[in-house]
């Protein structure tokens, strides 16, 4: 069919009808060249060209198919590998906001117990304060107490032995000597 074809465009297509003499004779070169093609024709038909051409091409186009189904599938690959990226992506945005989110909560809870730990340090150092500050007290009253108890004694002494005699001192040794037993006991 091929054949049939080509030798119809082939005769269709030539210039011969347009040359002046006989058309049938070597010395028309219109003639010659029409024979010469069909030759050339016949020669390419007998070996085969037009199957072969037409074999490469269709091996050519099934390349190029494989090759544009292979682009496709690369294609789809690389749209799903993206899609997937990026539902990645958006996993791993939602676990670092929940991460800070978190972060900010154990801030503002540690910040809390901070405080609440900075207010009871501050409550200890005080009572420890306060009660330094009553055992300094108490041992001022106490060494005031006991200095003023010195001088009264020594005092007493003073007054006592010049002024009073030995009876009356022995009396006085007496009472002190049963007010200090009672207030022990």
């Amino acid at each position: 069919m091929r054949v049939i074809l080509t030798s119809l465009f082939a005769l269709s297509a030539s210039p011969v009808l347009a040359a002046s003499g006989p058309f049938i004779s070597m010395n028309n070169t219109n003639f010659v060249v029409l024979l010469a093609f069909l030759l050339f024709i016949a020669v390419l038909v007998y070996l085969k060209v037009p199957g072969k051409v037409g074999g490469m091409l269709d091996e050519r186009a099934v390349g190029i198919q494989s090759e544009l189904d292979e682009a496709r599938s690369l294609r789809e690959e690389a749209q799903s590998i993206l899609a997937e990226y990026e539902r990645k992506q958006k996993e791993v945005q939602g676990q670092a906001d929940q991460i800070v989110a978190n972060a900010k909560e154990e801030a503002k809870a540690a910040a809390v117990i901070a405080k609440d730990e900075l207010k009871a340090s501050i409550k200890r150092r005080l009572a420890a304060a306060q009660d330094q500050i009553a055992s300094a007290q108490a041992a001022a009253v106490k060494e005031v107490k006991d200095t003023a108890v010195s001088v009264a004694i020594s005092a007493a002494q003073d007054v006592i032995a010049s002024g009073m005699k030995a009876k009356e001192a022995g009396d006085l040794i007496d009472a002190a000597i049963a007010d200090v037993g009672e207030k022990l006991h």
